[in-house]
């Protein structure tokens, strides 16, 4: 395993029964940097974050995180992650500062040390006026807030975090995104699933994931660079209209209504993707404009996720 990477995996694969959840999957995720993963339910995220961190055997491939081989060695590894799950998972029943406790004593946090931990992680965190709350009786907002305290409590060189805002509001998803951001200033490497493609524009590397397939990985910026599609946005009086009729030409990969506006995609080959949608406009009669626009990270999530589904078709 190369030393400038947390976590190399190769051919990577999971089956259950006949279905198959990852399917060849290789991974490379540098140290110190925000991963994401991005893509629907069911596209296999929270499988292949199981098997990295040992709580699922693989079916085939083979995985080093942090060096070590998983499963194999996942014993030697766990107190070196740090794992939040999608679901809330602490106590209800126990105090935010007991539950905060109960964490620093199954990972054996030198007990000299735990106070002055917990404090400093109730002050980073905003919890320290729900110190002596039930855990259960937190906002969502507090609840993330609290599971992230306790991921990171032991300090892991590895956070793993298995869709962590898909139950909070916009305003806690942006605290909680700034909090990511000073841990991996500070070292820490974090893999992150998501849907949300406002999160995934966040991470310094990206893989995006299709029914169990890795069908595209970068930054953003390379990823959008490189969809292999024409973007031409339209402008139209009546863009439900437009939209049928954009639907029609053959060479349209993909037509998506945002507002007044149409995100057509057209694959790269063609030379005046703006002409082809103009002509069928105006045979239409339709009052409407196209221009080339640049992609977006959902253009390219619909670009790369459309290319194995028209290949089978």
């Amino acid at each position: 395993m190369s030393p400038e990477f947390a976590i190399q995996a190769r051919g990577l694969t999971k089956r259950f029964g006949d279905l198959i959840a990852v399917s060849q999957l290789d991974l490379d995720v540098p140290r110190g940097e925000i991963y994401g993963f991005l893509g629907p339910n069911g596209s296999g995220k929270s499988t292949t974050i199981r098997m990295l961190c040992g709580l699922l055997m693989p079916s085939d491939g083979n995985a080093f995180v942090l060096d070590t081989e998983v499963p194999g060695d996942a014993r030697l590894l766990k107190p070196r992650i740090g794992y939040m799950t999608q679901k809330f998972s602490l106590f209800g029943d126990m105090t935010v500062y007991e539950n905060l406790q109960f964490i620093a004593e199954i990972y054996s946090y030198p007990r000299r040390d735990r106070s002055t931990r917990i404090e400093e992680l109730l002050e980073r965190y905003n919890l320290g006026d729900q110190r002596k709350q039930l855990a259960g009786t937190l906002s969502g907002g507090q609840k993330q807030r609290l599971a992230l305290a306790c991921a990171v409590l032991h300090r892991p060189e590895l956070l793993l975090l298995d869709e962590p805002t898909s139950a909070v509001d916009p305003q806690s998803r942006r605290d909680f995104w700034a909090a990511l951001f000073r841990l991996a200033e500070a070292g820490t490497t974090i893999l992150v699933s998501t849907h949300y493609m406002d999160e995934a524009e966040r991470c310094h590397r990206l893989a995006i994931l299709d029914r169990g397939v890795k069908v595209a990985d970068g930054t953003p910026t390379e990823l959008q660079e490189n969809t292999g599609m024409h973007v031409v946005e339209v402008t139209a009086a009546n863009p439900y209209h437009a939209q049928v009729v954009i639907a029609t030409i053959p060479d349209v990969a993909s037509v998506t209504q945002l507002g007044v506006r149409l995100r057509v995609l057209i694959p790269g080959a063609h030379d005046d993707p703006t002409g082809i949608v103009d002509a069928a406009l105006r045979s239409a009669g339709l009052d409407a404009r196209a221009t080339l626009s640049s992609a977006t990270l959902e253009d390219v999530f619909v670009a790369v996720t459309l290319k194995p589904r028209r290949q089978a078709a």
